[in-house]
Parts: structure tokens; C-alpha cells; sequence
């Protein structure tokens, strides 16, 4: 009877022991970004921190994990916490000592949790902490938020509460260091004197106060008197104009660096703008004003401009405001923005103090207007449809002090001076302008300084060789878009001894000069790509000794002009040639193994593919060998027929062929380490993606992976389908599949998906991650039937360009790639090292 009973009670225990072994938290769940550092636990349906996460954690995510109550010391055993996140965590008691012994925390989020009960001392211990975020906590006063010993506090985010009252609690003044107090989306109606005594006590010169979106009905008049702010915001406040014009006179005595007044686009409550709404604006010491977002905003509204003499800067925009009013020349202005607003015609100024004018999207106006600003150093006209009939000289802008010009996205701008009495100018920026008379004289003689040209598509034909004259210290020109007489680049560049970087792709060129760039001996980067070119011709590019990056791709390259190729200059780093008409036959055979000895230094070399002769069409230019040239006709006649025989033969045997390599590979690397953490598949056409977005962020992220890339780590001189194998799947731990039209259409991706396919198979460790770059049609995808059915059935990846889902994306393939990936002690340490590193420069 003892023996069944104790069988039992064996068994009871076995089961809870297996179960307690799958509680989440024993799980190892979280995705570790930086080895012992950074942590992301979210959405886990963890109830507690898991017991292994490592006690040298610096930044911790636990968001969206019902944690709902935290218990004294609940973090105790992670003394070196700097940035903790607890978002949404159904958190609803928070018990003295809870976050005891983070003397290092400097960033705690609390957004998003129904705090029901917060003990007087729940903050206790956080001696460092310089951020504090507790949105939408339920706080209903500041009186009982319990932080007035966070003496190190910079920034308290208290915003979308139930707070009612904007009584500053007696601890603000231990709170010296507080710069931001955001109170924004709450419920304060009414602000009197007695609310701010804390400031004239303690004043907090350098803070910032926000309480937009607050039901603002009434300010004390007197109650900001003397009080120093270094910014307030009131956007979206005020449910009238009377109530504003109340709020904003209760203000009379107010010192701030920065007043920011206005509404929201999508929380528009005034209706009805008045004159005299901002006549309190009189009785305050404004440094920088701000305005926006307002409806039936007019010049007979803007007298209140007339009290803000002495600001520095004034900013107005998306306001219904068809014309300025003249301004008094007592004004003393430095920076003037009209952004977004409805302009009939372009506003006259005179304003000797001002320096900086921002004139941007407004769209009701065509014609220029003279101005006369003397002291003006920087104006910025962007994307106003402008025309402009005399540019450009100093009587045109009133001002000979100009440095910074910049007429973007306008209408026409016609030429008809040479920047006379405007020397200084430094950066000067024209694109998808259309410029007239540009090329009919030295339009940029006077320029001496201009460092920054930008005249990309702004329909130049260039005719005068002299158009460049005078630009003495040009660094940077931009020539995309615009054309050449005789679809020929002759040496315009006469006089640019500093030029270092030249756009001119997208500029019909079918042919360069051997002098064309004789006299720009400092470029470092040269453009020239979707031209015509016909041919690869080095001469032009010799005299270029610091040249460093060259862009030849999308022309109609199909060959090399003579036997020139060896005077590119030392110095070229990279040249892409990517995207041509090459000629893949014999007698182009010398240009085709240059192509293979420069192959390091060609951008994408696999991708460069034969256009030519139809039976080498979409053949990669490095496939092609120059021992098919040494044959004789008669040979090739005789051989026809036995190719086709062994042809049949050879496909076959092929798929038997690799699947048994692949067989011996597993047997031979099976239980070795991998050199590289995945092998990356993919079409030569989404190569772009594959550079900038997958090999940056895994490569060079944190935590480093490495990728075997075909273009990059396969061996020179071993065939193709050799190096898939042996470089690609023996010495890789997972595959990663880039899927897209492109992909699906592409026979070598195919066939790599189909050795994946076997490789997943006879390697027990092997894995294969799918990502979706693209929405794929399921006609097409449906051609690939195993490869649909994966897809249909599996989870995958799927690309999605915006801030979200990036995040999302790196975040669940990082997760992917660290299962079963080994960490050394060495890349440990240097991944602590960097962590503390960026730490410390922050």
C-alpha cells in the first residue's frame, strides 16, 4: 500500500518541478541586444524579472508585462540599472523602497499604469534619477506625488493625468535642477497666485512649462509677476476668445526666454480671431515668440506684433494670414519665420536688425518682392512657387551681408545679374528651380566664398564654358538634372581648384573630354551615373588624384574606350559600374578581365551583368571566361550536338550532385563552430536593401552578426554553386531569405532556396528565416508551389518602411538570429565596453 503512495507522491513532484521549469520567467525570453547590458522583455506575460537575467544590466524594457505590483526591493538585485521601462504593465501598487539601491538609474518610464496606491517612499533610493516619465498614471495632484527627494530630477513628464489644480507642492524646492514640467492634457482650469509662491521662493530659471490642452479658464492677473521660465507653451488651451484674452493678460509680469501660443491641427477650438486677444503680450519680457495654428488670422490681427519689439525671434506659421502689416522700423528682430501661411502677395520688410528670414510653403504668392534688410545673413525662400524676374544682387535682397541663400522648389528665377554686393554668400541653393539665363553669362563671378552650389534640375543647358567662373572656393556642386551642348562634358570646371564632391548624374552625357576635369585636381567624389555613356574611358578621370569615389552605373557602358583602364587614380576607393549594356564577347574579352582583377574595387561586381549577345543576357560579367574565345568554329560546330546530350545528363545529376556535397558538409562541419551567423539569399536587384539596411544594422549594430554575402566572402576562382555550399550553408548557422519579385523570378535564387531547403533538412541545427521585402503576388508566388506553401503556413518577416515597424522588424530578427548563438567572453566585453562607452557620451 506504502510503495502506490510514494509512487505518487514522486510523481506530484516530478510534475510540479516540470512545470515550475516552465514558468515564462525561466524561459530566457528576452531578446539581449547588448550582451550584459541591454535587455528587451516586451510583451512576455512576465509577471516578475526573470532570475536570469544578468545582475550587470544597464537598460531594462519590460513594457506591456503584467507586473501590477512592485513589492519593496523588487529591483534590488540589479544595482546598476540606468534605464528602466515599465510602460503599461497593469502596475497598480507601488510599495516603499521599491526601486531601493538604483543609484544609477537616471531614465524611469511609468506610462500607461492605473497607480491606485504609491507609497510615500516608493521613490526612495533614486538618488540619480534625471528623467521621470508618468503619463496617463491616474495622477490626480501633484501634492501626492511623492518625489521631492529626487533632487537630481531635470525632467518630470506628468502629462494626460486628472491633475486639477497647478498648486506647486512645497518639494519643488528641493527639485534645483527640474528644466522641463510637462502638465500637458490635464485637467487645471484655473491658476492663481498662491499656485507659483514655490518659484518666487526657489526660482527655476532654466524651466520649461507646458500646459497645452488644459481647459484654461482663468490666471490670477500678477500671478506670473517676476517669474522666470525659460519656455511656456499654451497650444490648444483656451475654448474662446474671451477666456484667452483673460489667460493671456493674467500673464502681465511674466520673464520667459521663449512664449509658444497657438493650437494644434487636429484640437482647434478658437474660431474667431480678435485684435485684441493679445494685448497682454504688452506686460510681459518675451525673449523668442511663437504662433500657429490659428483661423481667421489676418493683418488687422497683428497689432499685438507691435508688443513684441524687443524679442529676438518671432515665429508664425500655419496661420490664415493673407499679408503682414508694415512694421516699425523700432523693431528689433533678429529671426523672422512665416511658415505655411496664406500670403497673397510677399510681405515688405524693413527690419534693419534682422539677420535670419525663413519665408517657406506658402503657396498663395508668385512674385518676388524686393526687401530691404541690411543686416540680413541667412534667408531661406523653400517651396514657395516664387518667381523671381532680377536675380540676383544685393539691391534685390537689401542686404550685402548675405551668407545664406537658399530658392529651392520655386517657380522661374531669372538671371540677370552676377550676385553683385553679395561676396559673402557661402551656401547657395537652387534645385528644381527653372533657371533662365544661367548660361549666357559668368552668372557666379562675384561669388568668391561660396562654398555650397546646388543648381540640380533646374533645366540649365550649358553652352558658356565660363558659367563657373569666379568660384574660387566652391566645395560642393550639384549639376544633376540640367544638360550639355553636344551631349558633351567639356572643362566648365576652369577656376574650381577646391571643388571636392560633383553631382552630374541625370545629365544626358554621352561623352566626356579628356580635359574635363583638369582643373579640379581636390575632387574626392564624382557623380556621373544614368548618363548615356557608351564607353569606360580612364584618361578624363587621371588628372583626379585625390578622387576617391566614382559612380558610373545606370549608362549604357557596353566596353572600354581603348587600353586606358590602368589611369584611374590610386586613390579611387570605389567605382560602380553597376546597371550597363555590357558586351560580353571575345573581343571585348581584355575590358571583361579587367572587370575580374578590379573586383574588389568595383561596387556590387556580382551584379554587373551581360547585356549582349542574347545568349549572355542577364549572365553575371564575372561568369564570363576568356577561354570560350580560344575556340575554333569547327569545334564549337561538332560540339552543339554532344552539349545537349550532356546538358540533359547534367541536369540530372546536378541536384544529386549538391545534395551529396551537401551530405559530406554536414558530416564535415556538423560539429564545428560556424564562421558567419547566417547566409544571406537574395536577388542582385535588392542589393541596395540588402547594403544599406540588412548588412548596417546586423553587421554594425549591437549585438554584431556576421553575414556571409556572396559578393564579399565567396572564393575568387571557385565555381558558383561550389561557393553557395562550402562558403555559403557548411559554414553558416541559419539562411536568411530575402523574398521579393525580383527573388522569385531569379533562377540562381531559386536555386539557392532549394539547396536551403535540403540544407535544413540534413542539418539538424540549421534555420531558415524568411523575409518578405515586398508584397509578392500570388499568381506569381504561386509559381514557386513549396516556397507559397512555407510562406502560407510559417511565420515570416515582413519589411515595413516607417519608424514602427523598423523597430518592430530589427527587434524580432535580432531575436531569430540569437537563438543558439554563442557568446565569448571577449565579445562580451567589448560590447560592455561600447555600451559604456556611448553611455558616457550621452
Amino acid at each position: 500500500m506504502m510503495a502506490p503512495m510514494r509512487l505518487a507522491g514522486t510523481l506530484v513532484i516530478l510534475t510540479m518541478a516540470f512545470l515550475s521549469g516552465l514558468r515564462p520567467e525561466s524561459w530566457d525570453p528576452c531578446v539581449q541586444v547588448v550582451p550584459n547590458v541591454t535587455y528587451q522583455c516586451m510583451e512576455l506575460n512576465l509577471y516578475k524579472i526573470p532570475d536570469n537575467m544578468p545582475i550587470s544590466t544597464k537598460e531594462l524594457d519590460m513594457s506591456f508585462n503584467p507586473l501590477k505590483h512592485l513589492g519593496r526591493h523588487s529591483f534590488s538585485n540589479y544595482l546598476e540599472l540606468q534605464v528602466l521601462d515599465l510602460s503599461r504593465c497593469e502596475i497598480n501598487i507601488i510599495e516603499d523602497d521599491a526601486f531601493h539601491g538604483l543609484n544609477q538609474l537616471s531614465s524611469l518610464i511609468l506610462t500607461g499604469n492605473p497607480i491606485q496606491s504609491l507609497a510615500l517612499g516608493a521613490f526612495s533610493g533614486l538618488s540619480n534619477l534625471q528623467r521621470l516619465v508618468a503619463l496617463e498614471i491616474s495622477l490626480a495632484s501633484l501634492e501626492d506625488f511623492p518625489i521631492g527627494d529626487l533632487k537630481t530630477l531635470e525632467e518630470l513628464n506628468v502629462a494626460h493625468n486628472f491633475i486639477d489644480s497647478f498648486k506647486l507642492p512645497d518639494y519643488f524646492s528641493n527639485l534645483t535642477n527640474l528644466e522641463h514640467l510637462d502638465l500637458s492634457k490635464n485637467n487645471i482650469q484655473n491658476i492663481y497666485h498662491g499656485d507659483l509662491q514655490i518659484l518666487y521662493q526657489r526660482p527655476l530659471t532654466k524651466l520649461s512649462l507646458d500646459l497645452s490642452l488644459n481647459p484654461l479658464k482663468f490666471i490670477q492677473p500678477g500671478a506670473f509677476k517676476e517669474i522666470k521660465l525659460h519656455q511656456l507653451t499654451l497650444r490648444s488651451t483656451f475654448n474662446s476668445t474671451d477666456t484667452m484674452k483673460t489667460c493671456i493678460q493674467g500673464l502681465v509680469g511674466l520673464k520667459t526666454d521663449q512664449l509658444v501660443l497657438g493650437e494644434f491641427k487636429n484640437e482647434r477650438q478658437i474660431e474667431s480671431f480678435n485684435r485684441s486677444l493679445l494685448d497682454g503680450l504688452c506686460d510681459m519680457t518675451i525673449g523668442e515668440f511663437e504662433i500657429t495654428f490659428f483661423r481667421e488670422f489676418s493683418e488687422k490681427t497683428t497689432d499685438f506684433l507691435n508688443c513684441l519689439a524687443n524679442v529676438s525671434a518671432v515665429s508664425l506659421s500655419s496661420l490664415d494670414l493673407s499679408e503682414l502689416p508694415k512694421f516699425s522700423s523700432d523693431l528689433r528682430w533678429q529671426y523672422l519665420e512665416l511658415v505655411r501661411c496664406s500670403f497673397e502677395n510677399f510681405p515688405e520688410l524693413m527690419l534693419k536688425s534682422l539677420k535670419r528670414l525663413v519665408f517657406s510653403y506658402n503657396r498663395g504668392l508668385s512674385t518676388f518682392t524686393e526687401l530691404e534688410l541690411p543686416n540680413l545673413e541667412f534667408l531661406d525662400l523653400k517651396r514657395n512657387a516664387l518667381t523671381f524676374k532680377h536675380c540676383c544682387s544685393h539691391t534685390y535682397f537689401g542686404t550685402t551681408r548675405l551668407k545664406y541663400l537658399d530658392l529651392s522648389f520655386n517657380a522661374v528665377i531669372i538671371m540677370t545679374s552676377n550676385f553683385l554686393g553679395l561676396e559673402q554668400l557661402e551656401h547657395l541653393d537652387f534645385q528644381h528651380s527653372t533657371l533662365r539665363q544661367a548660361s549666357d553669362f559668368s552668372v557666379f563671378l562675384s561669388l568668391k566664398n561660396l562654398l555650397y552650389l546646388d543648381l540640380s534640375y533646374t533645366n540649365i543647358h550649358v553652352v558658356f564654358h565660363g558659367i563657373f567662373h569666379g568660384l574660387a572656393s566652391l566645395q560642393v556642386l550639384k549639376m544633376a538634372g540640367n544638360s550639355f551642348q553636344d551631349d558633351s562634358l567639356p572643362n566648365i570646371f576652369m577656376g574650381l581648384t577646391e571643388l571636392m564632391f560633383l553631382d552630374l548624374s541625370n545629365c544626358k552625357l554621352e561623352q566626356v573630354s579628356q580635359g574635363a576635369f583638369d582643373s579640379v585636381p581636390r575632387l574626392q567624389v564624382l557623380n556621373m551615373s544614368h548618363n548615356n555613356l557608351l564607353f569606360l574611358d580612364a584618361l578624363p578621370y587621371k588628372p583626379l588624384l585625390n578622387l576617391q569615389v566614382l559612380d558610373c552605373s545606370y549608362n549604357r557602358i557596353v566596353d572600354s574606350k581603348g587600353q586606358e583602364l590602368h589611369h584611374f587614380p590610386s586613390s579611387l576607393a570605389s567605382l560602380n559600374l553597376t546597371w550597363n549594356a555590357f558586351s560580353c564577347v571575345c573581343e571585348h574579352q581584355s575590358f571583361l578581365q579587367w572587370v575580374k582583377d578590379q573586383k574588389r574595387l568595383l561596387v556590387a561586381a556580382e551584379q554587373m551583368e551581360c547585356a549582349s549577345p542574347i545568349d549572355m543576357q542577364g549572365v553575371p560579367v564575372l561568369s564570363f571566361r576568356n577561354a570560350t574565345c580560344q575556340m575554333r568554329k569547327t569545334v564549337i560546330t561538332v560540339s552543339v550536338l554532344t552539349v545537349f546530350v550532356v546538358s540533359a545528363l547534367a541536369i540530372l545529376s546536378y541536384k544529386f550532385y549538391f545534395r551529396l556535397m551537401l551530405l559530406v558538409g554536414c558530416k564535415k562541419y556538423g560539429r564545428g563552430e560556424s564562421t558567419y551567423d547566417a547566409f544571406v539569399i537574395y536577388s542582385s536587384q535588392d542589393e541596395d536593401w540588402v547594403r544599406n539596411e540588412l548588412v548596417k544594422n546586423l553587421e554594425e549594430g549591437v549585438p554584431h552578426f556576421q553575414l556571409c554575402l556572396h559578393y564579399r566572402d565567396f572564393i575568387p576562382g571557385v565555381a558558383i554553386a561550389a561557393n553557395i555550399i562550402q562558403e555559403g550553408f557548411h559554414k553558416s548557422r541559419k539562411v536568411i531569405v530575402v523574398v521579393s519579385q525580383h527573388f522569385i523570378q531569379s533562377r540562381w535564387c531559386i536555386f539557392e532556396y532549394e539547396i536551403a531547403q535540403t540544407w535544413q533538412f540534413l542539418s539538424s541545427r540549421a534555420g531558415i528565416i524568411f523575409i518578405v521585402l515586398q508584397k509578392v503576388e500570388k499568381s506569381l508566388l504561386r509559381q514557386q508551389v513549396e516556397l507559397y506553401r512555407l510562406l502560407s503556413r510559417n511565420t515570416y518577416l515582413e519589411w515595413e518602411d516607417s519608424v514602427l515597424g523598423r523597430h518592430i522588424f530589427w527587434r524580432r530578427l535580432r531575436k531569430a538570429l540569437l537563438v543558439g548563438k554563442p557568446w565569448s567572453p571577449e565579445g562580451t566585453a567589448d560590447a560592455e565596453s561600447n555600451q559604456h562607452e556611448a553611455t558616457t557620451a550621452t
